[in-house]
């Protein structure tokens, strides 16, 4: 018998919430100026950006192109990341991130059917906690994995493999929700099979090995609980007969 459904592990930034070009580019470009770097990320600059796993890392890398030697590019970095995941943290509080269109739906039907949740993200803990409690809306989550809690950014597993290791589950047992190749990279070197759910940043990305590649969570068909346990299925029969597998 193949294995059940047992937990979805969804991925944060752009996957849960469309954050990226309306949440954490408007606090980077906040956090520059308070700084007083005459740096502003527009959506196409950002949208390149992204390429870069990590805010403090995606600073610097900008810094250097601008001309800032690396050791103070790297300074400024960590100081202006500071300052954005306040900023940032403080549009979560104030209700200022909705969750994408079908996510509720799906999340509270999988909970409905006893599937537990988890996150694993490289995000901070600081608002990660704040932004998945309000968009999931009440709806609970049993493991957080946050970038407080590993040392490595995606698309290196460990997030995934740490989220596993406090589900106590196998890998063939759970599913990850992801918006983009990076993630999934991530996801899929852990042993998950996963959904990519695309935004406006990742829609033309490769998905290689993805189980599938939706645009959203609401169809149609609407990604729902059912639509999730064929997808799982489908991930495990794939896997089965792939020639390599047991090798």
């Amino acid at each position: 018998m193949a294995p059940a459904l047992r937990a979805v592990v969804f991925d944060v930034d752009g996957t849960l919430a469309d954050t990226e070009r309306d949440g954490h580019r408007p606090a980077f470009n906040e956090a520059f100026a308070r700084h007083g770097l005459d740096v502003e990320w527009d959506a196409a600059t950002y949208g390149r950006l992204l390429e870069i796993t990590g805010g403090r890392r995606r600073i610097a890398a900008d810094l250097r192109a601008r001309g800032t030697d690396e050791a103070e590019a790297d300074r400024l970095a960590a100081e202006v990341h500071r300052t954005k995941t306040d900023l940032f943290r403080e549009r979560i509080t104030r209700g200022g991130i909705a969750p994408r269109p079908g996510l509720r739906e799906l999340v509270g039907g999988l909970a409905v059917d006893g599937v537990r949740l988890a996150v694993a993200t490289t995000g901070r803990r600081s608002w990660v906690e704040p932004l998945v409690e309000q968009v999931l809306a009440g709806v609970p989550v049993e493991v957080v994995v946050t970038g407080d809690d590993v040392s490595e950014l995606k698309p290196d597993p460990e997030a995934y493999l740490r989220a596993l290791e406090r589900l106590g589950l196998p890998a063939d047992e759970v599913m990850a929700v992801e918006d983009s190749a990076v993630g999934l990279q991530a996801a899929t070197a852990a042993g998950l099979a996963t959904v990519v759910v695309t935004n406006g940043y990742t829609r033309e990305q490769r998905f290689d090995g993805a189980v599938a590649v939706l645009p959203g969570f609401t169809g149609p068909p609407p990604l729902d609980a059912d639509r999730m346990r064929a997808l799982h299925r489908a991930g495990l029969d794939h896997r089965s007969a792939s020639p390599t597998n047991g090798r």
